[in-house]
């Protein structure tokens, strides 16, 4: 049997990568490049909140499982990764 944390990350990539498999047909579809680069920003909202979600979602399933340390070091290490991506 599957665990319900688990089994709604699976849920919620599977949903993020069927966004992405649209995105990528509709950007074949209209054939434009600037109609492609605006599709493709809002594919950059939908990724950090994927993993924003996904992570958080694990750390609840796992939360007697792993210290109170450990947690606020994985959700530091995911505002570094968003802080980057901003940073030029």
């Amino acid at each position: 049997m599957v665990e319900k944390a688990l089994l709604l990350i699976i849920i919620l990539r599977i949903f993020s990568g069927s966004i992405d498999i649209t995105a990528a047909m509709l950007m074949y579809k209209f054939n434009d490049l600037e109609k492609a680069f605006y599709i493709n920003t809002l594919l950059a909202l939908v990724g950090p909140v994927v993993l924003i979600v996904t992570t958080g979602v694990a750390l609840f399933g796992l939360a007697e499982k792993i210290s109170l340390t450990r947690m606020i070091c994985l959700f530091a290490g995911i505002v570094l990764i968003l802080f980057s991506l901003k940073a030029k």
